[in-house]
């Protein structure tokens, strides 16, 4: 009885084609009716938090400068990768990044964990002339970050641009970007505690070891350093317990 029911569908492609489109509808609907009903698709994990501003900085140069062309900053749940590169990437941790930074292609190595890696001094090197410290490296050299000084005139309206995609900037981090920017390479520089009280686990430092101005430099290697440190992996589990 089966087999001949079977036979009036796969002998009338009208009827077939009907059929097929009935599965696709009701799979499809069992899909995505219930995101309707779920106010995110993504799981808040501790520790994550809006980048500071001079990360966001060293960030937009980041894109800028098409870094995200040759490495990735997705580490994919296979043995070889977290092997390689650390713990998997959590969906968490690009839920500020506007545009994301999977990448596509990783001429380079992936960056998802490279915060604390290396220190500021290599990183330093690093980006001024690569072959320096990786000689097989095919990575050209951005020399001239170290000499522009940073334009950071707009950081406050980048991170209320951002509150319009979504970011929790408060009104407070906001009206005090360029002072917060400033603190991250001072420190000894008052309102340090409010600032890391804002954004937990930032770096303060002059990251590319020239006081004289706030470098892109200091910008790019503060946001490097920060990439994967936010969550802690000692501890996390993805069963839900660091989940809140």
């Amino acid at each position: 009885m089966v087999w001949v029911k079977h036979q009036i569908l796969e002998k009338s492609s009208v009827l077939l084609l009907v059929a097929i489109l009935l599965v696709v509808v009701i799979g499809g609907i069992v899909e995505i009716a219930p995101l309707f009903w779920l106010s995110s698709t993504i799981e808040k994990v501790e520790g994550m938090r809006p980048y500071t501003p001079l990360e966001l900085a060293g960030r937009d140069i980041y894109i800028r400068e098409g870094c995200y062309v040759c490495h990735s900053q997705m580490i994919r749940s296979l043995r070889d990768e977290v092997e390689r590169y650390g713990h998997y990437s959590l969906a968490a941790e690009s839920m500020y990044d506007h545009p994301f930074q999977w990448g596509s292609k990783r001429t380079g190595p992936d960056l998802a964990r490279v915060g604390g890696k290396y220190s500021d001094e290599w990183h330093v090197r690093h980006l001024t002339d690569p072959r320096a410290v990786v000689p097989e490296s095919v990575m050209p050299g951005y020399p001239w970050l170290a000499r522009r000084e940073l334009d950071y005139k707009d950081i406050a309206d980048r991170l209320a641009t951002l509150r319009e995609e979504g970011v929790p900037y408060t009104d407070e981090e906001i009206a005090d970007a360029k002072a917060d920017l400033e603190r991250q390479v001072d420190p000894n520089a008052e309102g340090l505690k409010d600032f890391l009280a804002r954004y937990p686990k930032a770096q303060v430092r002059q990251f590319d070891g020239d006081p004289r101005y706030i470098s892109e430099l200091d910008a790019v290697i503060a946001y490097l350093q920060m990439l994967g440190t936010l969550v802690n992996f000692a501890t996390f589990d993805a069963a839900g317990p660091n989940l809140r």
